[in-house]
């Protein structure tokens, strides 16, 4: 059986349990275009190297079309369920969330996720669509099918709706966050009501959204702690108590990733590059809900 070391620290949550605080992902570069029964056997290989390298949580969803490879891997693992801590989101089949994280645990080959999220609010026609749903989660964690239950993508607004009816607080709220995206607003909002914050794309600033104003303080960062941009960026959200999800096939740079959990910025660092970061605006993903500047 595989065993697994890691340094990685955990995140205590509202409910709780505790999440390790970096996520290996199963979306962005995964994302399966194609019919979810074309096995990708890349991603199978990208997990099981993840899983051996000492990543136990591990993100998934319905929408990447990549659970069943996700399920694959961590049974060809050898790590035992209890190890690991897997997520997966509903967003195609969000009308009847019971079948549809049946569905996901079907092809995850687990009898429970850890954290199951509502992917995003933006199919919502009303209020009542999203405290529906909001109640179905509550049903299904009840059922013990999972754990936690979050949300993805959510705003201020978003959590304001659900939490008028909710008896149970979302544990976490899953979002696109970078140097270049803040979003302090939410970040204050999730933190007011005891919700998680987890990163998707946390990479973005220097992997997309370079050349900018915060491009040389990551260079000197990776200098003094002999780390790559990459890595500071992922401790930057650990500091500021934000699990980052990031990806990659190749071994050695996962490999690489796990030193986020071996330093710390300082607070002047962290200041210093938040300051840098908000000279500049970045966002990848739901730009045709956003406007173009907006940074909520």
């Amino acid at each position: 059986m595989a065993q697994i070391n890691t340094p990685i620290p955990a995140l205590k949550l509202n409910d709780g349990t505790s999440m390790p605080m970096l996520a290996y992902g199963t979306g962005t570069a995964w994302y399966k275009q194609g019919e979810e029964s074309k096995i990708d056997q890349a991603v199978i290989d990208g997990v099981k190297t993840a899983i051996k390298l000492g990543y136990t949580h591990l993100d998934g969803a319905e929408m990447y079309k990549t659970e069943p490879e996700l399920g694959t891997a961590i049974k060809e693992s050898g790590v035992s369920r209890d190890k690991l801590y897997i997520v997966t989101k509903v967003l195609t089949n969000v009308s009847d969330i019971e079948n549809a994280l049946k569905n996901s645990l079907k092809k995850l080959q687990v009898d429970y996720v850890d954290l199951y999220l509502i992917h995003s609010p933006f199919w919502a026609k009303s209020d009542a669509d999203l405290q529906k749903a909001w109640s179905s989660m509550e049903a299904v964690q009840a059922s013990g099918l999972t754990k936690s239950i979050g949300v993805s993508n959510f705003l201020p607004k978003h959590l304001e709706t659900i939490l008028k009816t909710a008896k149970v607080v979302p544990a976490c709220n899953q979002i696109e966050f970078n140097p270049y995206l803040q979003r302090p607003e939410l970040i204050a909002f999730n933190k007011k009501h005891g919700i998680a914050t987890t990163a998707y794309s946390p990479l973005g600033a220097v992997t997309k959204g370079s050349p900018g104003p915060a491009d040389e303080y990551f260079k000197s960062l990776a200098r003094k702690y002999a780390v790559s941009e990459g890595e500071i960026s992922l401790r930057w959200c650990i500091d500021q108590d934000v699990v980052p999800i990031t990806t990659s096939s190749k071994e050695q740079r996962l490999s690489d990733y796990l030193r986020a959990a071996t330093f710390k910025l300082t607070p002047v660092e962290i200041k210093e590059l938040n300051e840098l970061g908000s000279q500049k605006h970045f966002r990848q993903y739901w730009n045709h809900i956003f406007d173009k500047d907006d940074r909520s």
